[in-house]
């Protein structure tokens, strides 16, 4: 039970300090804000909700990752290396393919509300 309280005691402390440090993250968090009342009205059912704010936080949770890597590479070296460049660069990939996912999902259930019927 101690190990989960320190885990959750751990990801307070880290989402604060991005919260309040890491534009990204905050306006991903603007965009969870706005995704959560706006899904309610775009989705068709509970299941698609689920989805659409399920995407969102995929992304923000990719962020997290990414940012978690920039600052383990930044740690070791702020000089310029090849090897941290491309950690640093799979890391903004991750993002950029997690916001496609999320523009996709919200995409569908954007067709799907306006035509009426599932893609």
């Amino acid at each position: 039970m101690q190990r989960l309280l320190d885990a959750f005691i751990n990801s307070v402390r880290a989402f604060r300090k991005l919260a309040a440090h890491e534009e990204a993250f905050q306006q991903e968090l603007i965009l969870l804000a706005l995704a959560l009342p706006a899904g309610w009205f775009i989705s068709v059912s509970w299941r698609g909700y689920a989805l659409l704010i399920g995407a969102v936080l995929l992304m923000i949770m990719v962020e997290v990752i990414n940012t978690g890597i920039e600052a383990a590479c930044d740690a070791i070296s702020r000089e310029f290396h090849i090897d941290i460049q491309l950690a640093k660069d799979c890391g903004s990939l991750a993002v950029l393919i997690s916001i496609v996912i999320a523009a996709g999902v919200w995409g569908m259930a954007l067709i799907e509300r306006i035509v009426g019927a599932p893609i």
